[in-house]
């Protein structure tokens, strides 16, 4: 078995989906047959990393940072992705904070981070607009020596 986590961009524009998409599959196809997905199943990056690990025949798990992250922070356009990429997860792990915050989304980076053999990121590697942003994933990724990739297909972009 081979554990990979997913940090990434949620904004990224529709055109970028497909892109994103195609380019996870072939970076995952490697480690079909054994794959395990860590996702926190936020929209973007990571609901799409969590789609092609089901896809190749792995299997997901899902760091949720608080008890309210579906009621506080899914928007209402992306609540049945949300729930079917839920309900298909092998394992659902809550992070023991009551409300999202910034201390529940580093616990739930570092629980994804401490239990992975690599790193997936879908970055365009631009700074992060704050802490806890995709570029400090792969920063902390790398400070634990955990292999990290780095995913960003031709035509990518952020909204």
């Amino acid at each position: 078995m081979t554990r990979i986590g997913i940090t990434g961009h949620s904004n990224l524009s529709a055109e970028s989906i497909p892109l994103v998409r195609d380019a996870l599959a072939e970076a995952l196809a490697p480690y079909t047959g054994g794959l395990v997905g860590l996702s926190c199943l936020a929209r973007g990056a990571d609901q799409i990393f969590a789609e092609v690990v089901l896809d190749l025949g792995g299997r997901l798990e899902v760091v949720l940072p608080s008890v309210d992250y579906r009621e506080a922070k899914v928007k209402p356009h992306n609540l049945d992705q949300f729930d079917a990429l839920l309900m298909r997860s092998a394992l659902v792990r809550y992070m023991p904070h009551k409300t999202a915050g910034r201390e529940a989304y580093e616990d739930a980076n570092e629980a994804i981070l401490g239990s992975i053999d690599r790193l997936v990121a879908v970055w365009d590697r631009q700074p992060s607009g704050g802490k806890g942003g995709t570029g400090d994933a792969v920063e902390a990724a790398l400070g634990r020596g955990v292999p990290v990739d780095i995913v960003w297909p031709e035509g990518a972009r952020r909204e």
